[in-house]
């Protein structure tokens, strides 16, 4: 078997920086099989994808991934800890030498790495200083990092390197491979042109949040993506089949808050006690989402995870599907591939015959025994039907069932 070079994107959408990634990553790793993990139709923070899972996997097959796999919602919805744990979890189920690369506003795997090992050890003086802040009543993520900030006793020197979202994630993706011991090499490219966040383009290269903006007031990107994103992204809205926001779906999570009992909100997934009473007072009081967002929102819960707690009440994930994502392997649901990518699924079937391949959601459920896999699946075929509400033509349900696999020569027109 051959070199697998693994990439974990949201794609939403693919524009000329993630090109950029993917060539600089081939020519530092050769690899003979280039395998990418997207985020289906709704992404971490707690948003939607703009396009579907199937246009976006288009968009990496042309910029010239082989294989195109989807990240299960369970995990693309989730924090960065779980989120990061599923891709680790699929790449390493392939038993092959594979290289995982992935951009960093620092570039630097060694000080990456250096952060990943004390979150994965928890040194007792680290969980001492992580609990005295939690004590503030800050949120986790800012109180984890000012205890590793003050564990490193170097605040000057890595300050930046903590508050930047492909830095954390980064660092999770490490810890993940500490965890589970896998042998995949972790490589790090710096981020290249404007930052994650960033409103401001650099020449041709921009953010996915700054492009989201420019699309939703209907602005030109021409100069910010390569042709094809350019070309699937206006075929797609021209014909009524995207979703530019979150806030599609405010009725629709107005509604599923307001049916819910105190309980069954306190059973979603990454909530607790207080934030649960929050949100039942703001769905009961607010009438948009970011109503609820601005009355919700203290230094104790992050917006980031308001939003996933308010996409988990509208997909009905619980705390019990959370929990049970981490006890098992995910599935490797194809969503597109090219000739090299079909040569490598061959030889996976051959060499790893445990590995739980999806290429029709019909048959893997009526073959399936795994009932925290095919829970896993239906929350992915559910979440696909709430997406495609929003169509404003043909809002068809269980695409997971009909929509075929992209599929596309190796060599086509827009590779150059």
């Amino acid at each position: 078997m051959g070199k697998v070079l693994g990439i974990i994107a949201e794609y939403n959408p693919l524009h000329n920086g993630h090109v950029y990634h993917i060539n600089q990553s081939k020519e530092l790793t050769h690899p003979d099989y280039t395998v990418c993990i997207i985020s289906g139709n709704f992404v971490q923070r707690g948003n939607v994808s703009i396009i579907d899972k199937w246009s976006k996997a288009e968009m990496a097959l042309h910029a010239g991934a082989n294989l195109v796999i989807e990240l299960p919602t369970i995990y693309s919805t989730s924090s960065a800890e779980n989120f990061a744990e599923g891709c680790i979890k699929i790449l390493d189920s392939f038993n092959l030498d594979t290289v995982l690369s992935f951009g960093s506003e620092c570039g630097d795997i060694n000080t990456l790495d250096r952060f990943a090992e004390i979150l994965y050890r928890e040194p007792p003086e680290y969980k001492s200083l992580l609990t005295h802040e939690l004590q503030t009543g800050i949120s986790y993520p800012k109180a984890r990092e000012n205890a590793l900030l003050m564990y490193v006793n170097d605040i000057r020197k890595y300050a930046n390197t903590l508050s930047c979202p492909n830095n954390i994630l980064g660092i999770e993706y490490l810890k993940a491979i500490k965890k589970f011991k896998s042998n995949i090499l972790p490589i790090t490219l710096k981020r290249y042109g404007a930052d994650h966040h960033s409103y401001t383009p650099n020449d041709s290269f921009a953010s996915a949040t700054y492009i989201r903006d420019l699309l939703c007031e209907n602005k030109d990107i021409s100069k910010l993506v390569p042709d094809y994103t350019y070309d699937i992204l206006a075929r797609q809205i021209n014909s009524g089949k995207s979703v530019l926001d979150i806030v599609a779906f405010e009725r629709e999570i107005l509604y599923s808050l307001r049916t819910m009992t105190l309980s069954e909100i306190n059973n979603l997934a990454d909530i607790t006690e207080s934030l649960a009473n929050s949100i039942i007072t703001a769905a009961n009081s607010c009438n948009s989402y970011y109503d609820i967002l601005e009355k919700v929102k203290s230094k104790s819960y992050t917006l980031s995870r308001i939003q996933r707690v308010l996409l988990y009440a509208l997909l009905g994930i619980t705390k019990e599907d959370m929990e049970n994502s981490k006890k098992v392997k995910p599935y490797v649901r194809v969503l597109g591939l090219d000739d090299k990518g079909k040569e490598l699924l061959s030889e996976l079937s051959k060499t790893n015959p445990k590995l739980t391949v999806i290429t029709s959601v019909k048959d893997f459920y009526n073959n399936s025994n795994n009932r925290i896999l095919t829970n896993m699946l239906n929350i992915d075929v559910l979440a696909t039907n709430i997406y495609t509400l929003e169509y404003l033509n043909n809002s068809q349900s269980n695409l997971d069932y009909t929509q075929k696999i992209v599929s596309l020569p190796t060599i086509d027109k827009y590779i150059k």
